[in-house]
């Protein structure tokens, strides 16, 4: 702990948790987290996506209203279709990377974990 989180008020500790547990569901879905991965490439219309990740037209509009609400995607029209594009690609990127991090110290134990893995 450093001295500076010692000294911070335990409320605003408690609204950055908050924060962040709202952001960590974000990317609880697999669908979502493919959706945003795929985004890093750059930018997508929804027929992109369904064609390259293999999901029904629903299901990735769903999840990009979803992704958009949290702050994470924005759209802009072309004619009469959305591109759809990652607010911030750096920070995401390096999520995604420091995930892969902590998964391959972890092994299997998160997708086995009978609270919040693959069987919960």
């Amino acid at each position: 702990m450093t001295m500076a989180s010692a000294t911070v008020d335990p409320t605003i500790e408690v609204d950055s948790l908050t924060a962040a547990a709202c952001l960590f569901r974000a990317f609880g879905d697999p669908s979502r987290l493919a959706i945003l991965r795929h985004l890093t490439l750059g930018p997508h219309r929804v027929v992109d996506l369904v064609s390259h990740l293999g999901l029904a037209q629903s299901t990735v509009s769903t999840h990009l209203a979803c992704l958009r609400d949290c702050g994470l995607v924005e759209s802009q029209p072309q004619g009469r279709a959305s591109v759809y594009s990652l607010v911030e690609t750096v920070p995401l990127n390096e999520l995604f990377r420091a995930a892969e991090f902590v998964l391959e110290a972890t092994g299997e134990a998160v997708t086995l974990c009978p609270n919040v893995g693959v069987g919960a």
